[in-house]
């Protein structure tokens, strides 16, 4: 009587229970459960015809789209492959991605059909190029294919190991990896998160969250799972995020720190309208405790901390609120609620553990590594055996995130293992540098890291966003983190700077402002 653990069942059950709820809104154009997965099917259909079958990628350069939504039904019930990639990278990494994953089918949304046609000579293996919008010549036009077919699928025998997407890493030191997801993965994924973060049936959640990360942390399935309806926004910008929450009765969102912290420092008139109660999960880098004292005092917004990779399906750790939090402050409510605290139910065994794979003491101050074993972690990356034995040494994945265990066993990043700097024989956690650093008024966003010094090898060094209008020295930054620090901890050096460089995810890319220190003025 088994039948495979899939996110393909919730499409099952919701096209049976809200049939006629409000699946998409895209813009103008609202689609109703009945209406998407026809469309989903019709898009099978088409995928079938040319050939596309178990085991077959199809990759997608979108934003948050409905067609991009859709590719999370209509491949994987072929028992093909979606490979979403970020639509912000180069041709190059374009080229790269497309070959390395073997896509037969690529689909790309009208903004930037003219960036991959500069490298369509250099993918032999793509059988078709497919414009999600905007069609040009030499591109069949996705919504043409879409009214020509019918809407019927026959949907293959699959195993819940099989995969289900490939999402590729960032890059940023080497090649991206391309980390395999199974349908077993995502459905744990997906239903961890609903145990721990429960949604409302036909809850509105608004795609604030790339869908090609980390499969929008298996969001793309949990709405659908409850017959939510998909808000989608195309471009993240503040006044479209407060204009949807208004507007569509948004109860859930995902964002990464980053735009946090653009939420938190949006224009007053924008905030000072915002519903109350919206509940946000954060993930991706380690969020500021102001930030979120921020969000939830002055919004009355619930900000829900959340931990993973992806090669981690992606969670798998939650920063749970207990009973005994509701009576600390507001400000040592948002420190917990910056640590990434304790195992889902769902993601499996994590640790913290030394060099011999020995657990750290429960102290709050010895550092480890986080590794983890579990039904979340990734089959492995494609076509890198190499990089996936060594991924999984000693039985475990290693996060390369180093971090603490506190005594209520609440696990707390201090670093990625790369980023702790060693100063005169002293580790100095970066993101505990951050922290202090953005209490201060005039700060909105800063990244920490260490750059070679004459006396103490490497020493911290804060690259500064200031808030719209605001001004501060860096002796004056200094000496407030002089107050809360230990002073070995304080930058020696500040660079301010309009923006600091990113991801597409929202993760502060350090090798960069390591790299190009010498080329920004500095205090």
């Amino acid at each position: 009587m088994e039948t495979p653990l899939s996110p393909l069942e919730f499409a099952r059950r919701a096209r049976s229970l809200y049939a006629d709820r409000v699946a998409v809104v895209d813009g103008d154009l609202r689609l109703t459960y009945a209406q998407f997965f026809e469309r989903c099917d019709r898009w099978s259909h088409v995928l079938a015809g040319w050939g596309v079958r178990h085991g077959d990628r199809v990759a997608y350069i979108a934003p948050n789209t409905h067609a991009q939504l859709e590719s999370f039904y209509a491949v994987p019930q072929l028992g093909a492959v979606v490979v979403p990639l970020n639509y912000r990278l180069t041709a190059d990494d374009f080229a790269y991605m497309i070959d390395h994953s073997g896509a037969r089918v690529v689909c790309v949304h009208g903004d930037y059909l003219a960036t991959v046609d500069k490298i369509r000579d250099r993918c032999d293996q793509v059988a078709r190029w497919v414009a999600l919008e905007d069609a040009r010549d030499g591109w069949e036009d996705y919504e043409a294919l879409l009214a020509a077919a019918p809407a019927r699928c026959a949907t293959p025998p699959m195993s819940e190991s099989d995969l289900l997407t490939i999402n590729y890493t960032s890059g940023t030191t080497s090649r991206p990896k391309g980390v395999m997801i199974t349908h077993r993965n995502a459905w744990v994924n997906a239903v961890g998160t609903l145990l721990h973060h429960p949604m409302a049936v036909g809850e509105p959640y608004l795609w604030t969250l790339p869908m090609f990360h980390a499969n929008g942390w298996t969001f793309v399935w949990i709405v659908t799972a409850v017959g939510g309806t998909h808000v989608c926004l195309r471009k993240v910008e503040p006044a479209a995020i407060f204009d949807l929450i208004g507007r569509e009765k948004i109860g859930t969102l995902c964002c990464a720190p980053t735009v946090l912290i653009g939420i938190a420092n949006a224009p007053a008139e924008l905030r000072a309208r915002a519903p109350r109660g919206v509940r946000v999960l954060t993930a991706g880098a380690p969020p500021a405790a102001a930030t979120i004292e921020r969000i939830e005092d002055e919004l009355g917004w619930n900000v829900l901390h959340v931990y993973g990779l992806t090669e981690t399906a992606p969670f798998i750790t939650v920063c749970e609120p207990r009973a005994e939090h509701a009576a600390l402050s507001a400000a040592e409510r948002a420190r917990i609620k910056a640590r990434q605290g304790v195992e889902l139910i769902t993601s499996g065994e994590l640790r913290v553990v030394d060099e011999d794979l020995r657990d750290v003491p429960r102290d709050g101050q010895t550092i480890g590594e986080i590794v983890v074993r579990g039904n979340v972690v990734m089959a492995g990356y494609f076509n890198d055996r190499a990089a996936t034995d060594t991924a999984f040494a000693g039985g475990y994945f290693h996060s390369g995130d180093s971090a603490v265990v506190h005594a209520d066993g609440y696990v707390e990043i201090r670093d990625r293992i790369k980023d702790v700097i060693i100063s005169g024989g002293e580790n100095i956690s970066s993101i505990e540098v951050e922290a202090v650093l953005l209490r201060h008024p005039a700060v909105q966003e800063v990244a920490v890291v260490g750059l070679p010094h004459e006396k103490w090898g490497e020493a911290p060094h804060a690259f500064v966003v200031l808030r719209p209008g605001a001004a501060v020295t860096f002796e004056e930054l200094r000496a407030f983190a002089r107050e809360h620090l230990a002073g070995f901890k304080a930058p020696q050096g500040a660079t301010f700077l309009p923006e600091l460089p990113k991801t597409a995810t929202g993760k502060i890319q350090k090798y960069v402002l390591r790299g190009g220190r010498a080329a920004i003025s500095t205090q």
